[in-house]
């Protein structure tokens, strides 16, 4: 097994257990530093073991940070690009 893929596991176990702690703001600042640590992951995961890796990375962190993309869809979708 891949060092990256290694590391991709660790941070979906990690944010997993994080998801079972009680927190007063609702996990927003795990959620933080899991997509800070999470996209470059993501990326070096994509070239050091392919897309289809990549990929299911991608769907596993949707999975666990699924409010942050549920609000960044929101976000896009009410931005209007013609401005």
């Amino acid at each position: 097994m891949s060092l990256p893929l290694t590391f991709a596991f660790l941070w979906l176990v990690a944010a997993n257990l994080i998801a079972m702690l009680p927190t007063r703001d609702h996990h927003w600042r795990a959620a933080y530093g899991l997509i800070a640590i999470g996209i470059p992951l993501l990326g070096w995961l994509t070239w050091a073991a392919g897309p289809l890796w990549g990929m299911a990375f991608l769907a596993a962190g949707c999975s666990v940070l699924r409010w942050p993309v549920i609000y960044l869809w929101r976000w896009m979708r009410r931005v209007d690009p013609a401005e």
